[in-house]
């Protein structure tokens, strides 16, 4: 019963953590096309805020993942290919939220080198990374 708990934190952290690598990119759209330096400040100040929000809810979905994962044996045994799968995306969305802290330090130190439409290209990613996760378990297709 304890791991239903566990999971569905999981569930809620992912979730929460996923608003924000959504969410985030568009702000640096927004960024990366604002020529005022209030709106830049504002969006700076949104990026940051953000950040560390998100920060803690990716760290808390890891853990509880990790528990689940544990409790459920998936490290182990035939049939659970599609979750060393899962686990390498998930590795591809921490490698993508590290690189969002980087794309905001170039911000605040107005270092940006990409123009909003590679922002808005960088904005799929955990997109596909997400439909890959959920057919992945919904579906276990190996």
């Amino acid at each position: 019963m304890q791991v239903l708990w566990a999971k569905s934190f999981h569930l809620i952290f992912v979730i929460s953590w996923f608003a924000g690598l959504f969410y985030l990119p568009r702000l640096f759209v927004n960024h990366a096309m604002a020529d005022d330096s209030v709106t830049q400040a504002r969006l700076l100040l949104m990026e940051r805020k953000l950040l560390r929000f998100m920060t803690p809810l990716a760290a808390l979905a890891l853990i509880l993942g990790a528990v689940t994962w544990w409790y459920y044996g998936f490290y182990a045994g035939k049939g659970w290919y599609w979750m060393h799968v899962k686990l390498v995306l998930v590795l591809v969305l921490v490698g993508y939220h590290a690189w969002c802290w980087r794309l905001y330090r170039d911000f605040a130190a107005n270092r940006n080198r990409h123009g909003h439409v590679w922002f808005r290209w960088f904005n799929e990613l955990p997109v596909l990374v997400l439909v890959c996760v959920v057919i992945l378990v919904i579906v276990k297709p190996f």
